[in-house]
């Protein structure tokens, strides 16, 4: 799939490295973990004294049969007995689950949230490569299968072990070679055929994985871009590939379903097998008088036993591996680095004039395509600089350089002299703030909004960040005034509201940069004078870099930059360009001709 993150090997194996990473997380509750063991093993215990008890209450019963007298007695002690094992086993199994799971789920908080980090200290380039939909149900199964591998393989696989052992040394001792043989030979058997099997099938879990993110993906991409389906009449097209990506989920899904009726028929066959051959022995030697009838229930009862939560580790182990596969991608999500990192021990910029000065800068996002040469000048204290030139002059990727999104590849970028590589992100973009050409809102208010730009500002300065703004009459207009939802994306508001939501965050951030990158481009001329307007106002006393197509829009600037093919061509005031009769007079006459018509 094109521009996906990520890639699924069918034939990669296992990476059981991935316990080492959730390890630490389980020693942060060493107490609670230690009190779930001490009720893992009274529940085992439980469970394995419950067939001694139900042998004495079975030859107490066959004895009770020429002795009356003991008929009410003994075997009343013996069921009392028998029904406390078998509450203690599920008490404290109970008890284990309840303790132990205050550390799965803050465990899985604890990830999510590192995820979560993790995904927004990646650079640009990480995003505008990912695909939302494939991305979030990875972390989702990733995150639910952390829960998976942290619960089961601690409490379940190690425990049916330690039962089997358990179980194979009192037949042992009990009643000899013979039964603990056939208990160890069957309980081998399985669980290497579980593992061979479930190593096999594996693969069409990940097939299915693949194409659940796939299809996920494909709707996701369809329904956030539901304007551009309807603009073109597109429903059938994306109905007709929706369901391309279903068809190989449906295929993936039956593989892998035909493949778990092999494993678990296996697995049945051994199970029969074994309970088989068990019975037969213990059979014979009631016959011959070598065991009683209360032996014979006892073996039986701990064959089933034995096979109920052998037959449950089968089911774990699959879940286990299918888990694994599941947080494989989340894993490798979290090995990815940024491209853009602080430089070690980096100090927080410090913004006394917000000078701004770009010397000799380089940049590409391809090494075969260059997008700035060399580009040079200075933004002074308090100066208004406008860049323009022709699309894909680079103007934009000055914007994305200087907030840090991509590093350049020559050159430098300075803030009051200080390299802004040297200097970390987080105080770099506190000095800086961004009205951009699109502006997405979140599926909040307008109030949440707004106060996005500083999430403690109360509600007194948000609304005279909205007032400074001009967005207040707007809002006195609607029903719900700035309690109004703006919808996903901020759909339902015009382009130009939407242009004020964000310079009303800008005013509420209050940074000493502000960069315009051709903030009113899409706007109709009354929605760019009343721009226009507010960000005059805001710009007043502030550095202020303004990206501009419409070149009507920054005739008041300090200075020109006009850009061509990624290098300066020239500098200058409104009035100096024009009268040098050179690319800004040439742009400039252009622009006033397609607005005239003439």
């Amino acid at each position: 799939m094109r521009g996906r993150h990520y890639s699924y090997d069918p034939n990669t194996k296992i990476n059981w490295q991935i316990y080492k990473v959730i390890w630490p997380y389980l020693l942060e509750y060493k107490r609670r973990i230690l009190i779930a063991f001490i009720c893992l093993v009274c529940a085992k215990i439980a469970n394995v004294v419950a067939p001694f008890i139900l042998k004495h209450l079975v030859d107490a019963l066959d004895l009770a049969q020429s002795d009356p007298e003991v008929l009410v007695v003994v075997p009343l002690g013996l069921v009392l007995a028998y029904g406390l094992a078998r509450f203690s086993n599920v008490l404290f199994g109970e008890l284990r689950d309840t303790v132990f799971g205050r550390v799965t789920e803050r465990a899985m908080r604890r990830i999510g949230l590192e995820v979560f980090r993790h995904l927004h200290k990646m650079d640009l380039e990480f995003h505008l490569e990912r695909r939302t939909g494939g991305l979030a149900r990875d972390i989702e199964r990733g995150t639910t299968g952390v829960s998976f591998l942290m619960r089961f393989f601690v409490f379940n696989i190690a425990p049916t072990f330690f039962e089997i052992a358990l179980v194979v040394g009192l037949l042992l001792y009990n009643y000899g070679v013979a039964f603990a043989a056939i208990t160890l030979f069957s309980v081998t058997i399985y669980v290497l055929y579980s593992i061979k099997a479930t190593e096999w099938r594996t693969q069409f879990v990940r097939e299915a994985n693949l194409a659940d993110s796939t299809s996920n993906t494909r709707a996701v991409d369809s329904l956030l871009n539901y304007e551009t389906v309807k603009y073109f009449t597109n429903e059938a097209f994306e109905a007709e590939r929706y369901d391309y990506e279903l068809a190989k989920w449906e295929s993936a899904r039956r593989k892998n379903r035909l493949s778990l009726f092999t494993l678990n028929g296996g697995q049945a066959l051994i199970i029969a097998g074994t309970m088989t051959s068990m019975m037969l022995l213990a059979a014979h030697r009631v016959a011959h008088g070598q065991m009683t009838i209360g032996d014979f229930v006892l073996v039986n009862a701990f064959m089933m036993q034995l096979f109920l939560p052998l037959n449950f580790l089968g089911f774990v182990y699959r879940e286990i591996k299918g888990s694994m596969a599941n947080i494989e991608q989340m894993f490798e999500l979290l090995r990815k680095n940024p491209k853009v990192t602080d430089a070690v021990n980096a100090p927080p910029l410090k913004v006394d004039k917000g000078r701004i000065e770009f010397k000799d800068v380089f940049f590409q996002y391809r090494d075969d395509r260059p997008i700035l040469k060399g580009v040079t000048f200075t933004v002074e204290e308090g100066q208004k600089v406008a860049v323009v030139g022709a699309s894909g002059a680079g103007k934009s990727t000055l914007m994305k350089l200087l907030f840090r999104f991509y590093d350049a590849s020559q050159g430098a970028i300075l803030v009051d002299g200080q390299d802004i590589r040297q200097v970390s992100q987080q105080s770099l973009r506190q000095a800086i703030g961004v009205v951009p050409q699109d502006t997405v809102l979140f599926n909040d208010s307008i109030l949440e909004n707004v106060r996005y730009g500083n999430p403690d500002a109360s509600d007194q300065q948000v609304d005279e960040a909205i007032r400074l703004a001009h967005l207040d009459k707007f809002i006195q207009e609607l029903p719900e005034g700035h309690g109004t939802l703006v919808g996903e994306r901020g759909l339902k508001l015009s382009g130009g509201e939407k242009q004020r939501v964000a310079i009303a965050r800008t005013i509420l951030k209050r940074p000493p940069i502000l960069v315009f990158d051709e903030a009113t481009s899409s706007l109709d001329s009354k929605s760019e004078r009343a721009i226009l307007e507010a960000i005059k106002e805001i710009s007043q006393g502030h550095t202020s870099l303004v990206i501009a197509h419409r070149l009507s829009t920054i005739v008041d600037a300090d200075k020109i930059v006009v850009l061509n093919h990624g290098e300066v061509a020239e500098q200058g005031t409104h009035d100096t360009l024009l009268a040098k009769q050179g690319l800004y007079a040439d742009l400039w006459r252009m622009q006033r001709k397609e607005k005239t018509g003439n």
